[in-house]
């Protein structure tokens, strides 16, 4: 397809492993594989590893660019769990999908010995809500790997981050949180190519603060590393809406269209299908609209 994005939204690779990954022409999509039993939206539907995998599998086919494993739910007020918890979770899965797909797999942790054990389990990501914060441990670890990184802003924790959210600009807080995460983990050995940065939809924002994150994409890819975002099916989807969880797959495809209008670099999903076929259509239209 041909690239209908201004040059400011031109292409940039994510240096995951051996391999970069051309990213900017077209958003890729990270598809969500949760094994919790208490994930906000399919808690307990892929808690046994089969029903993980065979869920992963399936996503691969719709589309998916990268597959992101969960063992422990971040939604608000989630209760954390155990490293050994966590660890019996996701480590098979990715063991088993490791020799099955042929995309990037993705470990959504906070925890430096988990996001060990999925490395050498066969991951190649490090996705942390944290920004790498949350264990100190895990800076060393993202370093010794060639891992790709994705650094996400939070404010709080799971268990405080939607009590009272406050800032005074969040595009302007976050991107110095970020300009200033860029510089210690570039001290950590963590290079910039290797880091995706995410404004963490949700977490520790409100409705509108989202709305505004949402509509400044250009403002986070200035710093120079790919974006990703994760507003699929969220709480603030809702309000636009008016709609409950299990109807916000619309609304998640809409926002995920405006994203890519903007060069968003990867859009995390748990529909990917509808998504892909909503973005692939919007491409199809732009590329006559800008003939």
């Amino acid at each position: 397809m041909s690239n209908s994005r201004t040059p400011s939204q031109s292409q940039i690779a994510w240096q995951v492993g051996e391999t970069p990954i051309p990213l900017g022409r077209f958003p890729k999509l990270m598809g969500i594989v949760n094994t919790t039993p208490d994930s906000f939206s399919d808690g307990g539907q892929f808690c046994e590893v089969d029903a993980a995998v065979e869920h992963a599998l399936e996503l691969e086919a719709a589309g998916a660019d990268f597959l992101d494993i969960g063992g422990e739910s971040t939604r608000p007020g989630a209760e954390p769990v155990s490293a050994a918890d966590e660890l019996q979770r996701v480590v098979p899965v990715v063991s088993r999908l490791a020799g099955k797909v042929s995309v990037p797999i993705s470990i959504d942790t906070t925890k430096a010995e988990v996001a060990r054990q999925a490395l050498a389990a066969g991951a190649t990501i490090i996705n942390d809500i944290s920004g790498l914060t949350f264990d100190p441990q895990m800076p060393a670890v993202c370093a010794a790997s060639n891992c790709g990184v994705i650094v996400m802003h939070i404010q709080g924790t799971p268990q405080t981050m939607q009590n009272d959210p406050h800032y005074e600009n969040v595009i302007a807080e976050i991107c110095d949180h970020f300009t200033a995460r860029l510089g210690k983990l570039a001290a950590a050995g963590i290079a910039n190519e290797r880091i995706v940065l995410d404004p963490g939809i949700g977490f520790g924002k409100t409705a509108e603060h989202n709305l505004q994150i949402l509509s400044h994409i250009g403002r986070f890819r200035e710093l120079g590393c790919p974006v990703l975002i994760g507003h699929s099916r969220k709480r603030f989807l809702g309000k636009v809406l008016g709609k409950p969880l299990d109807e916000r797959v619309h609304g998640t495809a809409g926002v995920a269209i405006a994203l890519a209008q903007q060069g968003v670099d990867i859009i995390r999903v748990h529909d990917v299908a509808a998504v892909g076929d909503c973005l692939t259509a919007w491409q199809a239209v732009m590329e006559r609209v800008e003939g």
